[in-house]
């Protein structure tokens, strides 16, 4: 059985990341989107969107205005749910008819979706679409008849979600961070819409790809990656593909049973240490999302506190991870004000036996200086003090 160190393990999982080598050379958004698998979609702004802060970590030429065109009028992403809003590469289209079913099936007999299953409403917003041609939520007026019941919907918006989660209308564009729904037909190449694979086939896909870009990872793992299958399938695809069993060990010593992508000791021959640069990441990054298997690997104890009352909060609202190489080496809280062009750091914490030193903080400073640039910030303004020598005060 293959044993994979730590250090292995790290670089592995960082190179199938993008965040290996230095994030440059030509800009491709979907290539990105291709490699990563997904990139999620996320409304908060503190110092960019989820994910344009997720594209401008693997390649610092992207810009906000790189993402719309990939969608449209290229057609080379579509966007859709993993395990959580997301855009997808155009290609994956054929497997992810499988999520269409999946969620259309689960809506159908959710109760609190009760209020969009009305046939002869969807076919009335169906109707106007074709007609009228792409329109938001915006363009509808139904009223909530069932406000004060925690994530209730109107009408409108309940039966667009659903045909949207089903794959009868697709996200034609955005208008900010509007959702702009036009029929499938009218989006999706019909190419790619009308070819038709058996289930195992999709299944066996999903969980190869997942494999192949985890590089080592258990079925919970597999499972969560696309969120696309459930863990009884998981563990039934498992058992009749067979992929080679190995075992790598976590930051703090201990050894971990998982699976390998086929291709484990090319990769591993073929591995460069990773770049020594400082990277401040987006707590969604796909580095981060899984978090118990980012603290298996790094050591890095890490959750987005969003949603956590302020007294309880341990670091703060939107706090960002600083990553050195292979290593997690602070926490970052900063806000950029693209009217003032200022960009506020507001605390800065050492990770526990992580020393500061000049070299450090000088490459904390050169990444703020590229943060600056995507932000369109000016000038930098320190809330905490700091030094080159020094972690800023509240560092721990």
């Amino acid at each position: 059985m293959i044993k994979i160190d730590n250090t292995t393990a790290r670089h592995l999982w960082l190179a199938s990341l993008g965040l290996s080598d230095a994030p440059g050379g030509p800009l491709d958004v979907a290539m990105i989107v291709r490699k990563l698998g997904y990139v999620q979609l996320d409304t908060i702004n503190i110092l960019t969107r989820a994910h344009h802060h997720i594209l401008w970590s693997r390649n610092q030429k992207y810009r906000e205005t790189h993402l719309g065109p990939a969608m449209k009028p290229r057609r080379e992403i579509f966007e859709h749910f993993t395990h959580d809003a997301c855009v997808l590469p155009m290609e994956f289209l054929p497997i992810w008819t499988r999520q269409f079913e999946r969620k259309a099936d689960k809506l159908g007999k959710s109760s609190w979706y009760s209020g969009m299953s009305n046939e002869n409403e969807r076919a009335e917003i169906r109707a106007r679409i074709q007609h009228e041609g792409a329109l938001s939520t915006h363009d509808f007026d139904s009223q909530n008849t069932r406000k004060g019941e925690g994530w209730s919907r109107p009408p409108h918006k309940l039966a667009l979600d659903y045909m949207w989660y089903a794959g009868e209308l697709a996200t034609c564009h955005r208008r900010g961070f509007t959702k702009v729904y036009d029929l499938a037909e009218r989006v999706y190449p019909d190419e790619l819409r009308k070819q038709s694979l058996a289930d195992d086939q999709r299944l066996d896909w999903l969980c190869k790809q997942a494999l192949q870009r985890l590089i080592f990872a258990n079925p919970g793992e597999i499972q969560r990656f696309w969120d696309a299958a459930s863990a009884a399938e998981i563990r039934d695809w498992l058992t009749t593909a067979r992929p080679e069993a190995a075992e790598y060990q976590g930051a703090d010593g201990s050894w971990h049973k998982s699976y390998i992508t086929p291709k484990i000791e090319h990769l591993i021959s073929s591995l460069k240490e990773p770049a020594k640069r400082m990277r401040l990441l987006s707590p969604f990054d796909p580095l981060i999302r899984d978090r118990a298997r980012l603290k298996r690997l790094f050591g890095f104890d890490y959750r987005i506190e969003i949603f956590v009352p302020q007294a309880k909060r341990i670091w703060g609202y939107y706090v960002y991870p600083l990553l050195e190489g292979d290593r997690f080496v602070g926490r970052i809280e900063a806000r950029a004000d693209r009217k003032t062009g200022i960009l506020t750091v507001q605390n800065l914490w050492s990770e526990t036996g992580v020393r500061w030193g000049t070299g450090r903080m000088d490459r904390l400073h050169a990444e703020l200086k590229r943060v600056m640039r995507l932000c369109d910030c000016q000038k930098i303004v320190w809330q905490t003090e700091h030094s080159a020598s020094q972690p800023p005060a509240g560092a721990v």
